[in-house]
């Protein structure tokens, strides 16, 4: 039996494009991505933004010379391409903001730690010297003079 008849359209083998299977299908976050992309027409290699901005111009071409449906199709593969540069800017987006409040909490703690631990010296030489006895025979004494 041929393994290779039973493989359908869409069979990934076990070894090829590792990355996809890394994603679980998550967009990825980094916008130096570079992506395949199987157009209408035409096989694009590159980043998001790169994508998008070949599919609007193979549009406009396709606009200019009438057809309209590779327009559409297109058109349809730079949304996809857009949609995904929206997607990468709110996680970058989403990521930063909980970075600072990370740093803000962090900063917060570092803060309370320290005012925590004046606050327990003081105690500490407040308590040393309330239950302190001194013993004055160790200090100097005044002269008595009789006369």
């Amino acid at each position: 039996m041929n393994v290779k008849r039973m493989r359908t359209r869409h069979h990934r083998s076990s070894g090829s494009n590792g990355a996809s299977r890394q994603l679980n299908g998550q967009i990825p976050m980094n916008r130096n991505h570079v992506f395949d992309s199987h157009g209408p027409d035409v096989r694009v290699r590159g980043t998001a933004q790169q994508l998008f901005e070949k599919y609007l111009q193979l549009g406009r071409d396709a606009t200019g010379s009438g057809d309209r449906v590779a327009a559409e199709a297109y058109f349809q593969h730079a949304e996809h391409y857009f949609r995904i540069l929206n997607a990468m800017a709110q996680a970058a987006q989403q990521s930063q903001q909980e970075r600072a409040e990370r740093q803000a909490a962090r900063q917060q703690r570092v803060a309370v730690n320290s005012s925590e631990e004046e606050e327990e010296d003081q105690t500490e030489m407040e308590s040393d010297n309330a239950g302190e006895v001194k013993d004055l025979s160790t200090e100097p004494q005044p002269e008595l003079s009789e006369g």
